[in-house]
């Protein structure tokens, strides 16, 4: 039987247009690889994976883990 991904997700809810949400790579360099812009109102589920170590976003959201609820201060 195979074991689903136990990887966290976090939820980002734009709260002006324009957001950025910036994947970055695992390993001895930490790149960008992937990036979303949102409009407000809109929501992106992301998951950190096996390349994605950190998650950068820009401009005014609220962003959901499982640590809690952070605000931007855009």
């Amino acid at each position: 039987m195979e074991i689903p991904n136990q990887a966290d997700y976090i939820v980002v809810k734009a709260k002006e247009s324009g957001v950025n949400v910036i994947g970055l790579t695992r390993g001895q360099d930490t790149r960008f690889h992937h990036t979303e812009k949102l409009d407000k109102g809109e929501v992106l589920i992301a998951q950190f994976t096996d390349h994605t170590s950190a998650i950068k976003i820009r401009g005014k959201a609220t962003v959901l883990t499982k640590y809690g609820i952070v605000e931007t201060d855009n």
